[in-house]
């Protein structure tokens, strides 16, 4: 009987605290359950999701300590995210908290909110919207706190982030004005101060308002209750110093960040001692303390994460200190940690192909300058002035590798047989060593393999020597983890491009097709290979030596056109004026051909003037006017404002008349004036134009065979120039286009023309038969006729009537025409359409078109 007393009662008593707090009773006991549940249960797992989804987002962002650090680490992502779908389920599952919050425990009663939680479940849904970078969404949850719970003691929370979301949405001046007021208006203070001030900051720093930033940022380092936040806040204002020149203000921010200790984040603390080294001054500081303190950092074991960043600044400090080698050194110490930082690789890479650079070394400068780029954004403004860097070396480096080449074949040339024999003596038996050497590392290899196959056998056997292998080498010991040994990696690299061939990393690498240009290599070596016997045979070498005079020559004219090539681009691309006088004057030496001589001679001067070297520039200006009086140069000399009007003699001139009678179908000029202008200006920039103009115009006179090979010839011998540079893109993009000799019969074909051909006339025999046919189709009101006069090829010329419809109709006018009782027309002719007639002056083959008629 108790126990169903007992049960009644309990049942009674649920059944009264479930009524009680029903969400339409504004009761003590209802307002209170649902404001404990609210907070305790559901917003307190929303908030849980919700720093889970900002550790994610925090841990996943990556600073960049070379830009003004963001004052809030969140990468903002441009994908599109449609309605619905969600960036982290974190952020996902507080803003379901949220929402369950207020639709469960909401208790909206005559308009107002009785429960005092779900102003929070409202932030916290914003919170998870904005971190889910659904910013529009965000700022209507913090909007709807401001205008329903005005009261509230998040109000200025809600006021905050509200402002962040707008910075979010490039809204700054908005945010700026109502933060501003907010902090006019209200009492606000401690971490609330800090937030407000710190995107206050934010919202300055888009702006570029950087000394109105400053303030707000020491305001909020001071404010805020988060070691983590001081730190960051401290660092950002130290940035703002150095963008404002004010280094020492600067030095005490970075001082106040490494003050802190182990109560801020290590990536901070190195950035500020960076910050610091760069900073300082080489001409009052002291240098010694300065590189004491980078060594001590780059020892500490902690740092280790960091030497990346440590090493650069190491090499900079020695860069500063004119320490070159050092800093060779230390930049390929960054490198080599493999650092994620792209933009410290790639300065990596930079200023070494800048210290090569300066040092003449083009090629390796070219190959350093060429993994700058890798690690750059494309097509960004460092990216492109990296490019032009790297293709003004192409030049250099392609002129550079001639003039190495030739001058060694010129100077076994110039050697007795006796200064040969032994120098290829010298040479077969270096040669000899080292092949020696490299087959009993082979058999070495070879015997090498056979024990790891052993080890390996046995380490299969044995559990602990597998660990051991995967753990790595031991110190002092031969691995028996094959990748460890590096005689046996080295050895199966071998077998697999024995194998394989050389092929790339990519996919599908074993495809049969993946080894066809492997494999055309491979008998281009055959063919080139040599046996033993001949290998290590001075003979066999001597007999390589050009011996015939013609084949002596044109390598020194090919050795001296590329000195001069290298002092123009070496004075104008440049400015390495020493560089450029050291190759002028060296090719002056050499007996040049004598269209050399007086541009070198006029580079020499300009040189002489820029270096200030009067008493050199006078000389050299003299004998340019006394020796060559009717020349360009003289002219300028004794005139220097010629140089400043446009010379009707300058090759930019000529270059310009020759173009207006291409135009003017004037090829058989073109081709044979370009041919003297070109020798004539050899060593001139505009040659190449002036080749590419005769291709042109050989292609437009001798058709498509002509000019294919025409710019073959300039894409090969001016490989180097824009003029090079477009004539193959003409051949890889153009003319295979063209290359087809087929004619069309296309019935849809409705534009035909009426071609009249003259072998051999005279200008006024053309004018004349134009004439005629102008004063004939003036009578024609069916067609909208038109005529031009086109050179077929050296001996043959079109008169053309345009505008007919079908080819029959082309035929039929010209019969009326040969059928008139006055002025007849009877030239031989014939109709085609404008399809074929393109063929047929592309290749020249009109005379295929009349058999097919």
């Amino acid at each position: 009987m108790k126990a169903s007393y007992k049960i009644i009662v309990t049942f009674l008593v649920a059944a009264i605290v479930f009524s009680g707090c029903s969400r339409k009773k504004d009761s003590f006991l209802s307002r209170n359950y649902h404001a404990m549940s609210t907070k305790y249960n559901t917003l307190y797992n929303g908030y849980i999701a919700l720093e889970d989804g900002k550790r994610s987002v925090i841990e996943s962002y990556d600073d960049n300590y070379w830009e003004i650090l963001p004052i809030e680490r969140m990468q903002i992502s441009e994908d599109i995210i449609l309605p619905g779908q969600s960036k982290n389920q974190d952020f996902e599952r507080a803003e379901e908290k949220a929402i369950k919050a207020i639709q469960k425990h909401g208790m909206n009663i005559k308009g107002k909110e009785r429960n005092p939680q779900i102003d929070e479940a409202y932030l916290l849904l914003g919170k998870s919207r904005y971190f889910d970078q659904r910013f529009v969404p965000a700022i209507q949850a913090f909007n709807y706190i401001l205008y329903k719970y005005p009261a509230s003691d998040k109000i200025i929370q809600a006021k905050i982030w509200r402002e962040k979301t707008n910075i979010r949405l490039e809204n700054n001046e908005l945010a700026i004005k109502n933060l501003k007021r907010l902090l006019d208006q209200e009492e606000v203070k401690d971490q609330d101060l800090a937030d407000a001030t710190s995107m206050l900051a934010q919202a300055y720093i888009n702006i570029k308002a950087l000394d109105s930033a400053v303030t707000q940022m020491k305001i909020a380092a001071v404010e805020t209750k988060n070691d983590e936040e001081r730190g960051r806040y401290l660092f950002i204002q130290g940035q703002l110093y150095n963008r404002l020149n004010h280094t020492d203000s600067a030095n005490i921010a970075f001082d106040k960040v490494i003050d802190l200790n182990r109560k801020t984040p290590r990536t901070y603390r190195i950035a500020a001692y960076i910050g610091k080294a760069r900073n300082f001054d080489f001409t009052t500081d002291d240098k010694q303390a300065l590189i004491e303190l980078l060594y001590e950092l780059e020892d500490d074991r902690e740092n280790r994460p960091f030497l990346g960043k440590i090493y650069h600044q190491i090499a900079e400090y020695h860069i500063k200190n004119q320490n070159d080698s050092l800093a060779v050194e230390y930049y390929n110490k960054s490198l080599r940690t493999n650092s994620p930082d792209k933009i410290l690789v790639s300065k990596n890479y930079e200023n070494l192909g800048d210290i090569f650079f300066d040092y003449a070394e083009y090629k390796i400068a070219g190959a350093y300058y060429d993994s700058t780029m890798l690690n750059m954004k494309e097509n960004s403004k460092p990216f492109r002035i990296i490019k032009r860097k790297r293709e003004n070396l192409d030049d250099v480096i392609y002129y550079e590798d001639i003039a190495y080449a030739n001058d060694s074949i010129l100077d076994l040339v110039a050697m007795s047989d006796t200064e040969r024999k032994t120098y290829f003596n010298d040479y077969t038996e270096q040669l000899r060593q080292e092949y020696e050497e490299a087959q009993a590392k082979e058999e070495e290899l070879k015997r090498n393999q056979g024990l790891v196959t052993v080890n390996n056998d046995n380490a299969f056997g044995n559990s602990n020597s597998i660990v051991k292998s995967a753990r790595g080498p031991n110190p002092g010991k031969v691995s028996t983890f094959y990748f460890y040994n590096t005689t046996t990696a080295a050895y199966g690299k071998n077998e697999f491009i024995k194998i394989w061939g050389d092929r790339k990393l990519e996919d599908n690498w074993r495809w049969s097709q993946k080894a066809k240009t492997n494999i055309a290599k491979d008998e281009e070596l055959v063919a080139e290979t040599v046996d033993e016997n001949e290998l290590f045979d001075p003979e066999f070498y001597m007999a390589q030596i050009p011996t015939e005079q013609e084949q002596i020559d044109s390598i020194a004219k090919e050795r001296n056109y590329a000195y001069y090539q290298l002092g123009v681009i070496y004075k104008e691309k440049f400015k390495e004026y020493d560089l450029s006088k050291d190759r002028f004057q060296t090719l002056l030496t050499m007996n040049p051909d004598e269209k050399l001589i007086l541009p070198t001679k006029y580079n020499l001067y300009k040189i002489y003037v820029l270096q200030n070297e009067n008493d050199e520039a006078l000389i050299a200006k003299n004998e340019i006017i006394n020796n060559y009086p009717d020349s360009r140069y003289a002219a300028i000399l004794n005139n220097p404002e010629v140089g400043l009007t446009k010379d009707e003699n300058s090759p930019e001139s000529i270059y310009e008349q020759l173009y207006v009678k291409l135009e003017n179908q004037q090829f058989q000029e073109v081709i044979t004036n370009t041919e003297k202008y070109i020798t004539m200006f050899e060593g001139e920039p505009m040659v190449p134009k002036f080749e590419l103009l005769k291709a042109t115009a050989t292609g437009r006179l001798y058709g498509y065979e002509a000019y294919t090979k025409a710019l073959n010839f300039v894409a090969y011998n001016y490989a180097n120039t824009p003029e090079g540079e477009q004539a193959q893109r003409i051949i890889n993009e153009t003319l295979s286009k063209l290359s087809s000799k087929e004619f069309t019969t296309d019935p849809n074909e409705n534009n035909y023309k009426l071609v009249y051909y003259f072998d051999k006339p005279t200008t006024e025999a053309i004018s004349e038969f134009k004439e005629k046919l102008e004063n004939q189709i003036k009578e024609v009101r069916v067609y909208d006729l038109s005529i031009s006069v086109d050179v077929y090829n050296p001996t043959t010329t079109f008169v053309i009537v345009h505008g007919f419809v079908s080819k029959n109709g082309a035929l039929g006018y010209a019969q009326s025409l040969e059928e008139k009782k006055k002025n007849k027309i009877t030239n031989p002719h014939f109709s085609i359409s404008s399809s074929n007639y393109k063929t047929i002056q592309v290749h020249k083959n009109m005379d295929a078109y009349l058999n097919i008629e």
